[in-house]
């Protein structure tokens, strides 16, 4: 498999692009390490592509759309049933490069592959999800039906921190509606991603119809400015995302942009007490926090405060070591870069007058001495004047504030300019049926810490955290890679009655 090395692999390999069905070599002179957060080990080169490759990507995609917009809706369908299969068998084996290359644990790699599955198995579907609509008789012997076409070549960006789901969401969905694609991995860890690519020309997708070009932020604007990309998808931070958003917009292209979020867990003082302890940390912690869905935030409201020191012990017994070790819940960051990040941010905590309750920034781990490591963090007393609550971390850091009332948590979430997700715990319907009513985030969990949607609905992250109206998968992302037709016809056989000339807007 191209570029697809196993752990402990001597040889550097070059990471290749996808022109037009060929593995290309790129001529750039620009490269980047694929390091191994826990070992820094290096896994391979990823070159940053060239103008001209870019351009030959585009090309390429251009010249596939012709044929493969009139392929047979079956056939693309067939395509995606068997790209799901071949993820199955192969998923295991993507799991283990995909731990090396972005430090989560091979549990939390495998989900990672999963949830990016749904969305194949979802386009498996597409027969029903792509139909129009049909009314006869709008007038006197006309119809009105409407047709969802492709719109050509479309393009991804995707990020580090899931480079099986992301990718997921975006190349099917937009294939499977007749389009091509161009997509732009995270340049950190594009493994498992080309893997996956790998797989779908091996299930049938044609020349030119999916590319890969990699590289850093001229190649972005290269895709969002080309006059032959008709739609760009986004998933990464928010300052990124903006540009993206922004430039993409000013070139005529539909955008959609999932960006930063700060995810607030809200806990009522008569929640299952150990299901929402075990909730808060593994979503707090899990990926090492390094999720634009993590519980980042907990309100703890009213006698919910008295939890605190059972939420610190829990989250002290986690486990930090390699993705790849047994046992292991919180794996290293992506990069020393991420880490010091981090590690400043806590520090800003600190002298902001927050409580630090448990320091996870000397951790320890035997035999990975060079990983980008940090343990759970937790803070207490938190203001939402301090960094470490306007920011997003993005690592296994989870602040605490406290109130006294449902409202004052409402109030303090609403507050928060980002709106990715939200959960609330209890066991009152009446509390859930009111949070879910007045908050204003797009994604809401009640007993649910991490309220990603399954494939069948839409992910609907709101206000700062996104841009574009449209969401990634579910019947949205059919909306955001088709154009609605609209068609309205009268026919007339030789012994039609002539109405005479009609010089009214109206249909008679």
């Amino acid at each position: 498999m191209n570029a697809s090395l196993t752990p402990g692999q001597t040889k550097v390999e070059q990471v290749k692009l996808l022109i037009d069905g060929q593995w290309v070599e790129s001529k750039t002179s620009e490269w980047r390490d694929v390091v191994n957060p826990a070992t820094q080990e290096v896994l391979a080169r990823v070159p940053f592509a060239t103008a001209e490759e870019v351009d030959a990507a585009i090309a390429a995609g251009q010249r596939a759309f012709a044929t493969w917009r009139d392929t047979p809706i079956g056939a693309r369908m067939r395509i995606m049933l068997k790209l799901q299969a071949l993820i199955r068998e192969h998923s295991k084996r993507i799991a283990v490069v995909l731990s090396a290359e972005q430090g989560k644990t091979i549990a939390d790699a495998e989900g990672d592959i999963f949830r990016g599955l749904e969305v194949v198995e979802h386009a498996c579907s597409i027969g029903s999800l792509k139909m129009g609509e049909f009314a006869e008789n709008v007038a006197s012997g006309v119809d009105t039906y409407t047709l969802r076409q492709p719109i050509g070549v479309c393009a991804g960006i995707t990020p580090f921190n899931f480079p099986a789901m992301i990718p997921l969401w975006m190349f099917p969905m937009a294939i499977v509606c007749g389009n091509t694609f161009v997509l732009k991995p995270s340049e950190q860890d594009p493994l498992s991603t080309m893997m996956l690519v790998e797989l779908a020309l091996e299930a049938g997708v044609p020349a030119g119809v999916l590319n890969v070009v990699h590289g850093g932020k001229q190649v972005v604007d290269a895709l969002c400015t080309h006059p032959d990309i008709k739609a760009i998808s986004f998933v990464g931070s928010t300052e990124v995302g903006t540009h993206v958003y922004n430039l993409a917009g000013q070139h005529g292209k539909r955008v959609q942009s999932m960006m930063g979020a700060k995810n607030h867990a809200v806990v009522l003082p008569d929640a299952n007490r150990t299901q929402t302890l075990n909730a808060l940390v593994g979503a707090g912690f899990g990926a090492a926090g390094q999720r634009c869905m993590a519980t980042s935030v907990a309100v703890l409201v009213g006698k919910a405060r008295e939890w605190l020191p059972e939420l610190k012990a829990l989250a002290a017994n986690l486990k930090v070591n390699a993705g790849n070790e047994p046992g292991t819940d919180v794996g290293p960051l992506i990069s020393k870069r991420a880490k010091e990040r981090v590690l400043g941010l806590i520090e800003s905590g600190i002298k902001e007058g927050a409580k630090l309750e448990l320091d996870g920034r000397d951790v320890s781990v035997p035999g990975y001495e060079q990983g980008n490591f940090v343990g759970p963090t937790l803070f207490s007393g938190v203001t939402t004047d301090m960094q470490i609550y306007t920011q997003e971390i993005f690592g296994p850091v989870l602040v605490v504030l406290e109130v006294d009332t449902l409202d004052e948590a409402i109030a303090l979430v609403n507050r928060n300019p980002f709106g990715n997700g939200t959960g609330l715990f209890t066991q009152s319907g009446a509390a859930a049926r009111k949070f879910q009513n007045e908050i204003d985030v797009g994604q809401v969990g009640i007993n649910i810490p991490i309220p990603v949607p399954v494939p069948f609905f839409s992910f609907t992250g709101s206000r700062g955290s996104k841009l574009g109206d449209l969401g990634p998968y579910g019947k949205q992302v059919v909306q955001f890679y088709t154009q609605t037709k609209t068609v309205t016809s009268r026919w007339f056989d030789d012994d039609s009655v002539n109405d005479g000339v009609n010089t009214t807007i109206s249909l008679r």
